[in-house]
């Protein structure tokens, strides 16, 4: 899953978060004093959200927050898991051929691709709550309708919705990380990948009681419990105040502090609720990407996304293929040879490499705060490399497979969760939602490519299709390297000029 979030870690035991807002970060310490009062004042008589936002700290509204955001999370991770399981039973079940399993696929990237931008516009005109409420009601309903399709056609074009709607879902990382204090921003963000790890478990597990009585309609249908509640929760999130001080809102983002303060049971800040400094100067545009002081970034971060998704829905994708148990077809036609379903066996290892992203998601954690993004990035690709080669000299033993697909699924993991963070801290304000939206619309290229390698080019032959993983991944390592910028230890930028385009 795309979010304005940045990452600093700073010694062994904290992380010290650049906070979107830089003017805070860049006051001296005597700025804000702490009178006899507890309510703290600052001496302008004039504060920003982001001053609020850390003098409020962490606290119930936070964490009421990172439920709601986590339970997104989690239901998108369920409708992404189900791909790899949904397409082996439509082959045994409708008889369709392999290249119609993988456009079952990548029909919902498509999908997921084009509302990218779409979403990020919709967010920044109407806010990020009207987006996600719209989002939310879309993506229940087009996937429970997916439930009932009677055609082939009807699946993927279902299926196509659902991934527009999910498109959406990064707005809700944005809106969370607006509300977190720059101390806690770090950890929160990270450990909010944990839901989705959570999600695609639980989505396992579901098809393993599911799957083999019920079949696939039925857990299609059920796999929309988690949705049907974030759809519920949507009227109880809160408009993110940044979004209303840029509006001109500023009554309503006072109230939504207010509730914070309250919430958290910390005192209201004195003074007037001011915007940072060229907040509103200009707003970015996909072009402003390639001008001459991002091009190089932007070309080379859109290589690294591409390449990410493209071996992490690869792992996805490949387990289940090379787990299937060969069974015989449920009718006559050209499946009849080909037909295979998966075992509870086989379910029960595709969830063993399905919990390789909790361990790749707290070693992220514990390498980017020393080592750096760019060498992170680069590392993990050139891990995820070696796991591939040994994986495909495992072929023939079960117990190595899972282990080499337990690992290249975590390593993987953890590289997304590293260009998450990189991303939006290279970008100025004005620039980092397209950015960002930018980098994960390039990400759904790189996954719609990669079932015609993960479930047609490796029936044919293992040894290219897992090549070409491995490849990518070093072209992957090699452009993490020559990224122009380290952002471990930089301040954000909040505002940019339009005057390098050629």
């Amino acid at each position: 899953m795309i979010s304005t979030v940045t990452r600093n870690f700073k010694g062994s035991k904290a992380a010290d978060y650049e906070d979107l807002d830089a003017n805070y970060n860049s006051r001296n310490p005597q700025d804000i004093i702490e009178m006899q009062s507890p309510v703290p004042v600052v001496p302008d008589e004039s504060y920003t959200v982001g001053a609020a936002v850390n003098a409020f700290g962490f606290g119930k509204f936070q964490v009421k927050l990172s439920l709601f955001t986590g339970l997104c999370w989690m239901a998108d991770s369920m409708e992404m898991t189900i791909l790899s399981i949904l397409s082996p039973a439509l082959h045994c079940d409708w008889k369709i051929t392999q290249y119609q399993q993988a456009l079952t696929t990548t029909v919902v990237f498509l999908g997921m691709m084009i509302s990218s931008t779409f979403w990020g516009v919709l967010s920044d005109k109407y806010g990020r709550k009207q987006a996600l409420t719209v989002c939310s009601v879309l993506l229940f309903y087009f996937a429970l309708m997916s439930s009932f399709a009677p055609s082939f056609g009807w699946i993927l074009f279902l299926r196509g919705l659902v991934g527009f709607a999910i498109g959406c879902v990064p707005q809700s990382v944005t809106l969370y990380a607006e509300f977190l204090p720059t101390k806690q921003r770090a950890k929160c963000v990270v450990l909010l990948d944990c839901f989705w790890a959570l999600g695609a478990c639980f989505e396992v597990l579901l098809a393993l009681f599911v799957m083999p009585t019920l079949g696939w309609k039925w857990l299609l249908g059920l796999s929309t419990i988690p949705l049907f509640a974030f759809a519920c929760a949507c009227p109880w999130l809160p408009e993110s105040a940044r979004y209303h001080v840029a509006s001109g809102q500023t009554e309503q983002a006072e109230a939504t502090l207010q509730k914070i303060a309250r919430d958290n049971g910390k005192p209201m800040l004195v003074g007037r609720l001011v915007m940072e400094d060229g907040q509103m100067s200009i707003r970015g545009r996909v072009r402003d990407l390639l001008s001459r002081e991002y091009r190089k970034t932007s070309l080379l971060l859109w290589t690294i996304w591409i390449a990410t998704a493209f071996c992490y829905y690869g792992v996805v994708l490949m387990t289940t293929e090379l787990f299937e148990n060969k069974a015989p077809c449920p009718g006559p036609g050209p499946c009849e040879s080909e037909c295979k379903r998966l075992s509870s066996s086989d379910y029960m290892d595709l969830l063993w490499t399905t919990l390789a992203e909790f361990p790749g998601i707290f070693a992220t954690i514990f390498v980017i705060e020393r080592f750096g993004r760019k060498k992170t990035i680069a590392a993990q690709f050139l891990v995820y490399t070696v796991s591939m080669a040994i994986l495909h000299l495992s072929m023939d033993n079960r117990a190595y497979l899972t282990g080499m697909l337990f690992i290249s699924r975590g390593i993987v993991a953890g590289i997304f969760q590293a260009a998450y963070v990189y991303t939006p801290e290279v970008y100025p304000t004005p620039l980092r939602a397209v950015g960002v939206g930018t980098c994960s619309a390039m990400a759904r290229l790189g996954a719609m490519v990669t079932p015609y390698v993960a479930q047609v080019l490796l029936k044919t032959s293992t040894t290219w299709a897992v090549s070409i993983y491995a490849a990518t991944a070093v072209v992957a390592a090699m452009a993490a390297l020559c990224l122009p910028y380290e952002t471990k230890g930089a301040e954000m930028k909040e505002t940019m000029v339009r005057n390098q385009h050629k």
